[in-house]
């Protein structure tokens, strides 16, 4: 394994009964990197993230984790590694605070509580309160927070953000760039597109069991068209726009509105638009299946 990589795994390959969950999955992660796992539900994240951790086991492939055979030292790489589940499990009759210092326990207590602390003040997480009592978006954040509270060298997070609300999908963003600037290593699974492309400086996407590709977040959207809606202070001529870099399409629904479709980056139409009485732009961000039709096509394969 070379000594920059976090994360080195060869042909990984896993069943359930007669479903192929991995199909020879390939993944490099270098040390202090941000790297996203990008696909739909079902498509092997989730199982990819357990053969790291020796939670379960695969027929075939291999994997180094931090240098370390996940296999022949489970303890070693656990040891290491901050580890947030997609379906997190907590025992209901805990307080949060018993919670995190039973885990803290669990790790030999080596670390310190008042980091703790102040990781619930920012998630404003009570560490009184009752487990039972909490929604699924507090136990996501009681969650984040047993994976950060040592300091680990990797944190392998399955959907970190499952269950928030936007302000605080924004807090742990920056709780993921605070442990990565503290030179952490963080590989994260998720489904959402824009969130990869906040965090990630890289991006593997799996389908049905295998890596698609490995791209810088801003390629992805590269590879397809975005819906652009305008609506102008004034009546104004839309059709002008037709000829914009990137725009493939346009249809004015009536004086004062006009919805594109633009392929690549937004640069042009921004630049046609300066001379226009824009009121208000909104974009959307193509869907993963959208992304995957967009992808195939342009390998010429089908879909």
């Amino acid at each position: 394994m070379s000594d920059d990589l976090a994360i080195e795994i060869r042909g990984l390959e896993k069943a359930y009964g007669p479903v192929r969950a991995l199909r020879g999955v390939d993944l490099e992660v270098h040390q202090g990197e941000v790297f996203g796992f990008l696909g739909p539900n079902g498509a092997g994240k989730t199982t990819t993230i357990r053969c790291m951790l020796d939670l379960i086991r695969p027929q075939a492939g291999s994997i180094r984790v931090l240098g370390l055979d996940p296999q022949a030292a489970p303890q070693a790489v656990r040891a290491r590694v901050g580890y947030l589940p997609g379906e997190l499990n907590l025992e209901p009759n805990l307080r949060v605070g018993a919670t995190l210092r039973y885990l803290a326990a669990l790790r030999g207590n080596r670390l310190d509580w008042g980091f703790v602390e102040q990781l619930a003040s920012r998630l404003q997480l009570s560490l009184n309160a009752p487990v039972k009592n909490l929604s699924k978006g507090n136990k996501q954040k009681v969650g984040m927070i047993q994976a950060l509270m040592a300091r680990p060298d990797l944190l392998l997070l399955d959907e970190p953000t499952s269950g928030l609300d936007p302000l605080m999908q924004q807090e742990v963003y920056r709780l993921i760039e605070e442990a990565r600037e503290g030179g952490a290593t963080v590989f994260f699974s998720s489904h959402v597109i824009s969130e990869v492309e906040v965090l990630a400086s890289r991006v593997a996407i799996i389908r049905q069991g295998r890596i698609v590709e490995t791209v810088a977040p801003r390629q992805l959207l590269s590879m397809t068209t975005r819906r652009v809606r305008l609506r102008f202070m004034e009546a104004v001529d839309a059709q002008v726009l037709a000829e914009a870099p990137g725009v493939t399409a346009l249809t004015q629904e009536d004086a004062t509105s006009a919805t594109l479709q633009v392929e690549g980056g937004m640069d042009g139409l921004i630049k046609a638009l300066a001379g226009l009485p824009v009121a208000d732009l909104q974009t959307g961000h193509p869907s993963l299946e959208e992304l995957f039709l967009a992808y195939y096509e342009e390998q010429g394969e089908a879909a």
